[in-house]
């Protein structure tokens, strides 16, 4: 018994030793990243270089050099630097007009290391992740993340195979003690040793550890997928439409000011234009064509055919891009197809069956298999219109810049945290209405900002943290 008291603490202490590891050598510039862009992107660039609503913070603790305490101290809570009168602090708060910094008193010190971690990462290397075949600089305070996760599997590895030499020790030392006190004894096996109910004991409670950590942490990260970037059905540019051609956000979701869904527009908003562009700057017919026959349009005689077959899909789209083949060759729109004609025809009506037709749905006429983005787990509900509307926040703030992405992807975290932070930090535009809704819903608020002992406040201070706003 008292051995088996020993291998269950060893094996108990290993692996409780390597979970740790295996927890702490999780967060480093990804989770820098992911604290920057929740806390700081609002007010400081990107690029760590140019200044925007803030400083640059390239290289900020270079400012703060030999004082690393007190710049952390200032990104917890900037207003009692200040208040201490120290000489670089304040000249800091003069040179921005006076302008206060959000206090973050939750950020531990690792945290904090690992946004500097991050901010240095891209300040010499202008991107975090590296785009593939890029060149590492170095990569400042915290240097470049490096996966160790095989170094914590093989030292948990050596570990077991020590608890096992242990434990046959102790067997080995177990069967000479009974030869010398009764003169015979039993030595146990390796198969004895791994099968007691000790080790199976163990094995157990470490599975259940081990299921219950990442059962949790699935849940945690459920349809949260920070720069997911699926291909969609139709290469649809944001560039060429939001950036270059500068449509608004809500012309094509107009979801957005008036429920709680932004909407993924219908193929006949695309028509609104498209019935008249019928050839695209970047894929010629290949993508338009989608959204034609998904429509059941017919470029040939700018009519509608309902209830479109794919035999007759077929027949009609593949006449409208040999003819656009032509035309763009200077040829007669009529002429018979040259071999390459003939191919790319074909590998654009193959790409349209492709892109349009799935598992349930046969046909290429028929709504269009968008593959969704965001997707909010159900317990957390969240109204477009109350932030866009009511709230006047622009789509970029949670989206990012969209009209720079050929392909968008899932910009924000979309954690519970990066809301909670954002409901803390985003001000509350008071002008001219603490007469009005302010005055009846929030009177001591609107009191305040009457005789100026308010100044300014937050989405927080309306019960933008109440658990039931968002999970109700």
């Amino acid at each position: 018994m008292m051995q088996n008291r020993l291998i269950l603490r060893v094996l108990s202490v290993f692996t409780l030793f390597f979970f740790s590891l295996t927890a702490y050598g999780q967060a480093n510039l990804d989770e820098g990243k992911d604290l920057f862009r929740n806390n700081c992107a609002s007010c400081h660039n990107k690029d760590m270089k140019s200044k925007m609503t803030g400083p640059a913070l390239g290289k900020v603790e270079e400012r703060w050099e030999g004082r690393e305490e007190l710049l952390y101290e200032w990104i917890r809570n900037s207003q009692g630097v200040i208040a201490s009168g120290d000489e670089y602090a304040v000249s800091l708060y003069n040179e921005w007009g006076q302008t206060l910094m959000n206090p973050f008193p939750n950020l531990t010190d690792e945290q904090i290391t690992n946004i500097i971690s991050y901010v240095n990462f891209v300040y010499d290397n202008g991107a975090y992740p590296l785009p593939e075949g890029g060149d590492i600089a170095a990569a400042g305070a915290g240097g470049q993340e490096t996966d160790n996760t095989w170094l914590y599997w093989t030292i948990f590895g050596v570990l077991i195979i020590l608890c096992i030499i242990l434990a046959n020790i102790i067997s080995n030392l177990n069967y000479l003690k009974e030869v010398r006190e009764t003169g015979s004894g039993s030595r146990k096996t390796l198969i004895d040793i791994l099968t007691s109910k000790t080790v199976i004991s163990l094995v157990l409670f470490g599975l259940i550890i081990f299921g219950g950590y990442n059962t949790i942490n699935s849940a945690i990260s459920l349809n949260r997928q920070q720069g997911y970037q699926p291909d969609q059905p139709i290469k649809f540019s944001h560039v060429t439409h939001a950036g270059d051609q500068g449509i608004e956000c809500q012309y094509c979701h107009d979801g957005a000011r008036r429920s709680k869904h932004s909407i993924i527009p219908a193929a006949n908003t695309c028509m609104n234009c498209h019935k008249a562009v019928k050839v695209g700057s970047s894929y010629g017919t290949a993508e338009l064509t989608k959204i034609y026959a998904s429509t059941g349009y017919d470029p040939n005689t700018d009519k509608y055919v309902d209830n479109m077959s794919n035999d007759k899909a077929e027949e009609i789209y593949k006449k409208w891009m040999a003819t656009q083949y032509n035309v763009a060759n200077s040829k007669e729109e009529t002429a018979k197809l040259d071999k390459a004609g003939e191919q790319l025809v074909n590998d654009q009506w193959d790409g349209i069956v492709s892109s349009l037709t799935t598992d349930v749905k046969e046909s290429v006429y028929g709504p269009i298999p968008w593959i969704r983005l965001h997707n909010l787990p159900d317990h957390a509900y969240f109204n477009h219109a109350q932030h866009v509307t009511v709230g006047g926040i622009e789509c970029q703030t949670c989206h990012g810049k969209v009209e720079e992405m050929e392909v968008v992807q899932q910009y924000s975290p979309l954690s519970m945290g990066w809301c909670i932070n954002c409901h803390r930090n985003t001000k509350i535009n008071n002008t001219g209405v603490a007469e009005d809704y302010y005055n009846t819903h929030y009177k001591e608020l609107s009191e305040g900002v009457k005789t100026g002992e308010v100044q300014q406040f937050h989405v927080e201070d309306i019960g933008g943290l109440e658990c039931q706003k968002c999970h109700y």
